[in-house]
């Protein structure tokens, strides 16, 4: 590798490279440092192997701004990502990701939770039938049970009626329910409801850092306590020696030899100029919308652009690649209680996943999980026009919850490269009509609970953090772009570790079964997978 080391520097780990000159070598880059990319990282740490980690961002800096909501939400400070042109609407929006080292991970809610057995199986909901995956949850259940001891997550087995099998108890036990959280909880089980802990990724361990904060749930932490991609897998990756990090540098293209298959290099903008990445394998990692557009951008057998607008692309013989882009079908829901205060702190301990699977003609309906404490700032992005005043005293009296219905994979969402190069995203909620029906229940649930006044808001294309499917994993070449190894079909050394390759999406937070699924490919990735 051509590169000299980067002068460390306040929250920039050892490891950090900055190039001598146009090209640097590397046996394995991975392009992309969020929860799969750093996950990948980590699981090939001991192997040998030079790999090289490209990431678009830089450090998220650790500032007092990142526990400030009118910084976070409304000035909107940590928000770097371009603007993507919305096909249906004509219009440009600001997606809901975040270039940083470590990803989305940087700001999600560190709730991890594992998919649902029959989530890998094809299963029937009202508009549609979810594609099976090819392969079983008991394929990826030890790589689970890894990721959990990984990403610090704290969790009671058993507590949800939902939970697939495990192999063994979580890591750490469930954060509790503070006392308004824990009479919530209470008030639903007198309903018949079964509220359980939601599997949390934060350092509460014995001597841990995490202070149980109001400024979780969105925001950066200050203090390292949230298990993000950055500080739990690439730290610890960047430290073994073999594993070295370039920032602020995007990739373009990959580059295939004439016969187109295999991947020679990955053209990179960096700084001013063009640096040609060189690997003898190259796993993508750029999340769901950005690795479709790069291989859409790349040609197999080209080493030029032939065309402003990509309508063929690599790895993509069977024409899928961008297709059957998912987000979840999401409502905010605010429960208001005039007469009471909600003095919480952290919020987000709470879930109900009674309505998760089957539910007669419906189908599933989806999940409820308790959203990190909203206040004025935060809320002010769901109602804009409403008085500050207003929300300040409505979010002091209010329980927050995200729900989530499982999206469909149709063929017309999709991700497309327009003029320019810009991303162009195709998409219309599918399966509205039981997300629906998870609202009504859980406005009645609210109301129930002592709640007189319920608000809700739907989510539309800009809340993509969720983002899955467009590289869809398929043992049948002609119908996927990647195998069950998640190595790209007629290429032989092209692998996806994000959440591209998902043929469903399932309706529960994916972060998890994107760290497992790494640490499953890693043995492929690294040529050392028993045949």
């Amino acid at each position: 590798m051509t590169a000299t080391p980067h002068p460390d520097a306040a929250g920039r780990p050892p490891g950090s490279v900055r190039p001598d000159g146009p090209v640097l070598d590397c046996d394995i880059a991975v392009i992309g440092s969020g929860m799969g990319g750093a996950t990948l990282a980590y699981a090939l740490r001991g192997t040998g192997a030079r790999i090289l980690v490209v990431e678009r961002g830089d450090h998220l800096p650790r500032e007092w701004q990142n526990w400030s909501a009118p910084a976070v939400f409304t000035a909107g400070r940590y928000r770097n990502a371009e603007p993507w042109y919305d096909a249906g609407t004509g219009r440009f929006f600001s997606p809901g990701v975040h270039y940083y080292v470590g990803g989305n991970t940087k700001v999600f809610g560190a709730t991890l939770p594992r998919f649902r057995e029959a989530d890998f199986g094809p299963l029937e909901h009202a508009e549609g039938v979810s594609r099976g995956w090819p392969f079983p949850y008991g394929a990826l259940e030890p790589h689970y049970a890894r990721a959990e001891r990984l990403y610090r997550v704290h969790g009671t087995r058993a507590a949800d009626p939902t939970d697939p099998w495990r192999s063994g108890d979580y890591p750490w036990p469930a954060v509790p329910h503070e006392p308004p959280v824990a009479a919530l909880a209470e008030a639903l089980r007198a309903q018949g409801l079964t509220p359980y802990a939601l599997p949390t990724g934060v350092d509460l361990r014995h001597g841990g850092t995490c202070l149980r904060c109001a400024t979780c749930d969105g925001f950066p932490c200050l203090v390292g306590a949230k298990s993000d991609a950055d500080l739990c897998a690439l730290r610890p990756a960047l430290a073994a020696g073999n594993v070295s990090l370039l920032t602020r540098a995007t990739a373009a293209r990959l580059v295939t030899g004439a016969a187109g298959r295999r991947v020679n290099e990955a053209l990179v903008r960096y700084g001013s100029g063009e640096l040609r990445v060189r690997a003898d394998r190259f796993v993508l990692a750029c999340g769901a919308v950005n690795t479709a557009a790069l291989l859409l951008r790349s040609e197999p057998g080209a080493s030029v652009p032939t065309s402003p607008v990509r309508t063929t692309g690599l790895a993509n013989r069977s024409g899928q690649v961008g297709r059957n882009y998912m987000v979840h079908n999401s409502t905010f829901l605010v429960a208001v209680d005039p007469r009471r205060p909600n003095d919480v702190v952290f919020q987000k301990t709470l879930g109900v996943n009674d309505w998760y699977l089957a539910d007669g003609a419906r189908g599933p309906l989806g999940n409820v999980q308790a959203l990190g404490k909203l206040r004025a700032p935060s809320a002010g992005g769901l109602w804009p026009r409403a008085p500050r005043p207003l929300l300040a005293a409505a979010t002091r009296r209010s329980a927050d919850l995200y729900l989530t219905s499982e999206d469909l994979p149709v063929p017309e969402n999709r991700v497309t490269v327009g003029s320019g190069g810009r991303v162009e995203v195709h998409w219309r909620p599918v399966n509205l009509p039981p997300h629906r029906e998870l609202v009504r229940r859980a406005v009645r649930m609210m109301r129930r609970a002592g709640y007189p006044l319920v608000f809700t808001r739907r989510m539309g294309i800009a809340v993509n953090s969720h983002q899955c499917g467009t590289a869809a994993a398929c043992d049948d070449p002609a119908d996927g772009v990647v195998d069950a190894g998640c190595k790209a079909h007629g290429l032989d050394n092209l692998w996806i570790a994000d959440s591209s390759w998902f043929p469903s999406s399932a309706a529960v937070n994916p972060a998890l079964t994107i760290a497992a699924n790494a640490l499953r490919i890693a043995p492929g990735v690294a040529g050392t997978a028993v045949p």
